[in-house]
């Protein structure tokens, strides 16, 4: 991320910039919730697999239709 930018993302994602930390570290879970809402402020770069995948075992589970190349 640029400069910045881990700040302004954590600000996306409603959490404080050394919680968004912790989360990428694997100090803190991510919660089914909050990946969705972390991909979602990433414009679907990060994905809910890469995230969660015990939840999402597929890359293109938790995607959106348009997303997932699947048929709308």
């Amino acid at each position: 991320m640029p400069a910045g930018g881990r700040s302004e993302f954590a600000k996306r994602i409603g959490v404080a910039p050394a919680y968004l930390y912790q989360m990428v570290q694997g100090i803190r879970p991510i919660s089914p919730k909050r990946a969705l809402s972390i991909c979602e402020a990433s414009g679907w770069e990060i994905t809910p697999h890469e995230l969660r995948p015990d939840i999402y075992p597929n890359p293109t589970d938790g995607l959106p239709a348009d997303k997932s190349g699947e048929a709308a």
